[in-house]
């Protein structure tokens, strides 16, 4: 039996500790479809999973259309092959981006390591 336990927007906001807002554009970008109660929001069990997995793709770095993409791929019948094969190549892509980001970050010191090392010698050297 599925679950159907409901919520509300403030009560996702709360427990992902997001705004109701963050929320709001991912609906208006299509990313979640809550059903609606008048002017109330009803998210569904699986809203709620979309939303986790949309935040932990943006925690990895992936795009909102590269969530959006992996998260349509969804399809227990076939095991979801495509859809982790989809995950693996951008989690491969992600690294080597973060690979990439960090060899700049360790350029970047050694250029302040060095221009520091020539100021404080300058600084020393004119000295009395």
């Amino acid at each position: 039996m599925p679950d159907q336990h409901t919520y509300n927007i403030s009560q996702l906001a709360q427990e992902f500790d997001i705004t109701t807002r963050t929320i709001r554009h991912y609906e208006d970008i299509g990313l979640l479809a809550p059903d609606r109660k008048g002017q109330t929001r009803i998210y569904s069990s699986g809203d709620r999973t979309k939303l986790k997995l949309i935040l932990r793709g943006k925690r990895l770095g992936f795009s909102l259309e590269q969530s959006r993409n992996i998260i349509e791929m969804y399809d227990p019948a076939s095991g979801n092959k495509e859809q982790l094969q989809s995950l693996l190549q951008g989690i491969e892509q992600q690294r080597q981006h973060l690979k990439h980001q960090l060899e700049e970050i360790n350029l970047l010191m050694t250029d302040l390591d060095e221009a520091e090392r020539i100021c404080r010698e300058q600084l020393n050297g004119n000295q009395p």
